[in-house]
């Protein structure tokens, strides 16, 4: 089984993956990361030299490549995958394949991005609580519609990353 953990930017994609594909003995690939080694270049300098079009069209690539190896797998997506293109019916439709959106409140996202936000190239730029919770809010909202599609919706706020990992495991198996 490929278990595809989708959600917003700081949701605990990677961190939670991990925790998941050790209780499994499966093995963990975050899109981003293998984006990253395959085409030696950083999201955001791939974003720079070749745009956003070529990230992309890459990341759908990469994930239909990763869905398609038929292993078990934990994916973490990056926070925009699902948004774009086909990406979120080519996971539901795929065969041997579960979505998990971790849903996190606007406040919980908040307090986490504040913290690594000089790690995040899309949101650096914030300087204050208010306009970050103003860009999380207009940008969840506009994402929210791809990330409901998932089978299995995880609520994150005021749980463990093990707590979540735990959950999920529980309701799969």
């Amino acid at each position: 089984m490929i278990i595809v953990l989708i959600g917003y930017m700081a949701s605990g994609k990677s961190s939670i993956g991990k925790k998941i594909a050790k209780k499994l003995n499966y093995n963990l690939v975050d899109l981003d990361d293998l984006i990253e080694e395959r085409e030696h270049l950083s999201v955001s300098e791939i974003f720079k030299t070749k745009g956003e079009v070529y990230f992309r069209k890459q990341e759908a690539l990469y994930l239909k490549n990763q869905i398609e190896s038929n292993t078990n797998l934990i994916l973490s997506l990056g926070g925009g995958t699902p948004c774009y293109g086909t990406n979120m019916d080519y996971i539901l439709e795929a065969n041997n394949v579960k979505s998990v959106y971790l849903k996190g409140a606007i406040p919980t996202l908040v307090s986490k991005l504040i913290k690594k936000k000089s790690t995040r190239p899309l949101i650096a730029h914030i300087e204050t609580e208010e306009a970050m919770t103003e860009f999380v809010g207009k940008h969840l909202f506009e994402r929210s519609y791809y990330y409901n599609k998932a089978e299995i919706i995880i609520n994150i706020d005021n749980k463990t990353k093990k707590e979540i990992a735990n959950e999920i495991v529980t309701t799969l198996f």
